[in-house]
């Protein structure tokens, strides 16, 4: 491992510190800016009443102790919900003690940029918008405005941007370029498609996100989006080997579940 290729590495907090904290908590965000992480990767999802929230699945019974899809739930439904608890259940016989309910309340996209804001350090923010979903395109064009909002819709360059959006969604990505063509976007993958195998990108994405069982098994195909002139951002990297495999193959960024031991690991603590 060279130095070099360590230090210029982004860790990116997936959902937060999410194996400390529960996930997409203002609890686990906090845990993650403390932890020292460059950035902090969220889902979202729009309700049914317009506002975008951090929840990674189409319902809330995984992660609440409610029920239903979050794009038929309005805000104040979500509010009411515990996002918090479900971790003290699935762990041990013992509830955690998160200590104020807010730090595990249903938190808003708006809220989580106020946290960035107020970090007193640059923290970079990677969205990922969630399809397919009833509300397709608003999706992207509420997430523009709210970004908007915050002087972050429009950066002078991709290179300059604190904010990218990232999306499996090829559609979603091609709205977001259409409608503010500096800020970076990132393809997300699963498996690698045929039509892309020779390391293209959907047209104006310039960054891949390919999951780590692709860099596994195909670590040529990392070399082949670098020499396309690509981004190499990869989810989810937690355990030690996969991070040595992502500096050896010199990705730019890895998100996890674990920011501090992987900073740790890059010798940046």
């Amino acid at each position: 491992m060279t130095q070099a290729r360590q230090h210029n590495i982004q860790v990116v907090a997936h959902r937060g510190a999410s194996e400390d904290a529960p996930e997409h908590t203002l609890a686990a965000y906090m845990k993650a800016i403390d932890d020292g992480a460059d950035a902090l990767e969220c889902d979202v999802r729009l309700t049914a009443d317009g506002h975008l929230v951090c929840v990674h699945d189409r319902r809330v019974n995984r992660t609440s102790n409610g029920r239903g899809a979050v794009s038929a739930l309005e805000l104040a439904d979500l509010a009411a919900l515990d996002f918090g608890t479900w971790r003290g259940r699935e762990d041990s016989a013992e509830s955690p003690d998160w200590g104020d309910p807010s730090l595990t309340s249903v938190l808003t996209l708006e809220r989580l940029l106020e946290l960035v804001a107020d970090s007193g350090r640059r923290i970079e923010l990677a969205v990922e918008t969630k399809h397919p979903t009833r509300w397709a395109g608003q999706v992207e064009e509420r997430l523009l405005q709210l970004l908007g909002r915050f002087g972050l819709a429009a950066p002078a360059s991709a290179e300059e941007s604190p904010v990218r959006v990232m999306s499996f969604s090829a559609r979603s990505l091609h709205r977001v370029a259409a409608a503010a063509p500096t800020l970076p976007t990132v393809y997300l993958m699963q498996f690698i498609s045929p039509r892309l195998r020779d390391g293209r990108l959907p047209a104006g994405t310039r960054i891949a996100g390919p999951g780590i069982r692709i860099v596994r098994n195909h670590p040529g195909y990392i070399e082949r989006l670098h020499r396309a002139g690509h981004g190499v951002h990869v989810w989810t990297v937690n355990e030690p080997e996969d991070v040595e495999l992502c500096v050896r193959l010199g990705v730019e960024a890895i998100i996890t579940n674990r920011p501090r031991q992987v900073l740790a690991q890059l010798g940046r603590l």
